[in-house]
């Protein structure tokens, strides 16, 4: 019987140590451990020297794209892969050791939430219209993108704090609710996000229908936000809360809370956004937004210093006796004060088809002319944003956005008691500093275009009406005769240009982002120095009137 030889085993091939670290790290059905199970002993060292080699030769060709070097290695064990092409990937862009982690790229963002509408069946009553309020889900934000911080508000907002200020100490009870509907037009109360109006007295034209559309699309557009509240809204033009009856021993009571349109130094009504937000459909005036885009184009159609080098001004001079002296101003055969004037006759108008009345044709003079009606007007809005240098003549009354207006920066002021002269002072000064006065224009419009938007309309409507609850030391409940308010219930009903104006401003989808923060109240010292800067501008222009009518007289 032929004896066994004895063996003895060779040494192990270079590349088994590698295998076996591979194998033990659980990756012993890559490609490679199944070429070192396959291929005998030899053929191992082969096959691992041309993969090194190759590797070794893309590491100094550095233009090598490190996905070329990924897939032509693909199969090659996962440890040796991996630090060569990070070794790769630092040679071509990085001195550090480390790579840095590749993100995903962001997912574009999903479309917004439709808010239902549909207008209701012929059958179905008033009190089903409205229905559930729908549950809306707004979209979820990507981890890798979350959701920006809210912007600030502008610095008008904290007027609202001013405005609030007389029940700070006592807070508003229901008491003080209801004596404020002596003159309102209606009372407003939300419920858990819903409105409900009571109607008071009958407003003028369709002021408190377009008020009332205003907040309804207030509530579409940050669903379940807007606090519980209780409210009493006058539409007509002149405050009627007077300070110097709740001040010292004449105040018997707190003053009524009462929102209006606007207010003035002696009065203490809260101001709130106009009804022709929403538009005013009696003459024609479309919703902001539409008509702010038609200004805006009007404003790039004709260059400023092409422009008509004259003062414009067209309105009602029946409702107000300062605007009849305002016509006197008029250029006439004996005497021309820069100024272009016309009385604006809306019954006409109206039978006429609004030809002559469009806001965007009217942005071709260089300067235009605001001055309030009864009290203040809506058309400051659209006076300001038509680039021209307005020439606002001393108001006495203010709405929420003009407190952020500042003379000599974003209008010339015009005096009240001398109009003609003033006027003349302003475009002759104007016409011989046209840079001074086309950057006052431009400052009023970039105002009116960037901090007038829709979108702080709402978020001004949103804080105050906050601030207002805040304030409330009642449970608001729903009083009689009331009825529910919502998109359908207005819309679906109304016609003409009021139906068309509601759909062209109606909110659809919840606004995603939060409202713009608001910042604190003014220090005391910040509103000494706001109300000391709008003098002496007033103050210093009257002064270069003053002076340049003293020369005239002498040359004459």
């Amino acid at each position: 019987m032929q004896r066994e030889q004895s063996f003895s085993p060779a040494p192990p091939p270079p590349g088994w140590k590698i295998y076996r670290q591979l194998k033990v790290a659980g990756k012993s059905h890559s490609f490679a451990s199944m070429v070192v199970a396959a291929l005998p002993s030899t053929r191992v060292v082969i096959v691992l020297s041309i993969v090194f080699s190759l590797l070794a030769a893309a590491v100094s060709v550095p233009w090598i794209n490190s996905s070329f070097i990924i897939s032509a290695t693909a199969g090659v064990p996962a440890a040796i892969t991996t630090s060569k092409t990070s070794i790769i990937t630092s040679n071509a862009s990085f001195s550090d050791k480390e790579q840095p982690a590749v993100l995903p790229p962001p997912a574009s963002p999903p479309p917004p939430a439709i808010i239902p509408f549909s207008c209701p069946a012929a059958n179905q009553t008033k009190s089903t219209i409205c229905g559930a309020i729908p549950s809306i889900q707004l979209p979820e934000k990507s981890l890798l993108s979350p959701p920006p911080l809210p912007s600030s508000c502008p610095d008008y907002f904290r007027w609202i704090h001013e405005d609030l200020k007389p029940w700070r100490r006592t807070g508003i009870t229901k008491e003080m609710v209801e004596r404020a509907g002596r003159t309102a037009n209606f009372r407003l109360v939300i419920l858990g996000g819903r409105a409900f109006v009571q109607r008071l007295r009958p407003s003028f034209q369709t002021r408190d229908v377009f008020t009332l559309w205003g907040l309804v699309q207030l509530l579409r557009r940050y669903p379940g936000r807007v606090p519980d509240l209780d409210l009493m809204f006058d539409t007509v033009d002149y405050p009627v809360v007077k300070a110097a009856d709740y001040r010292g021993r004449n105040a018997s009571a707190p003053p009524p809370p009462l929102f209006r349109y606007c207010s003035d130094d002696s009065s203490l009504d809260v101001v709130f956004p106009d009804w022709s937000f929403w538009g005013w459909p009696e003459i024609n005036i479309k919703p902001w937004e539409k008509l702010k885009e038609e200004l805006k184009e009007a404003n790039e159609k004709i260059k400023w210093t092409d422009r008509e080098p004259y003062a414009y001004w067209k309105g009602n001079p029946a409702v107000a006796a300062t605007r009849r002296d305002l016509l006197r101003c008029n250029v006439s055969q004996s005497q021309d004060w820069n100024a272009r004037l016309y009385a604006q006759d809306w019954q006409s108008e109206t039978h006429k088809g609004f030809n002559e009345s469009n806001l965007a044709s009217q942005c071709i003079h260089r300067y235009k002319i605001y001055i309030e009606g009864s009290a203040w007007s809506v058309s400051e809005k659209y006076i300001l944003a038509c680039n021209s240098m307005a020439l606002i003549v001393k108001p006495q009354y203010y709405d929420f956005f003009t407190r952020g207006l500042m003379p000599v920066q974003h209008y010339w002021p015009v005096r009240q008691d001398e109009k003609c002269r003033s006027i003349k002072f302003a475009v002759d000064w104007a016409n011989s500093h046209k840079r001074k006065a086309q950057a006052i224009g431009n400052e009023a419009s970039d105002f009116i275009h960037e901090k007038l938007k829709m979108d702080y309309v709402y978020d001004y409507m949103f804080h105050l009406l906050n601030e207002y609850a805040k304030l409330l030391k009642f449970k608001p409940t729903k009083p009689r005769r009331t009825i529910e308010l919502c998109a359908e219930t207005m819309a679906c009903s109304a016609q003409n240009l009021t139906k068309q104006f509601m759909m062209d401003s109606m909110v659809k989808s919840p606004h995603a982002s939060p409202p713009c923060s608001l910042s604190p109240p003014f220090s005391p010292m910040e509103l000494r120095v706001h109300q000391r800067r709008k003098a002496n501008s007033i103050e210093q222009v009257e002064i270069w009137e003053q002076r340049a009518w003293e020369s005239q007289s002498s040359n004459n």
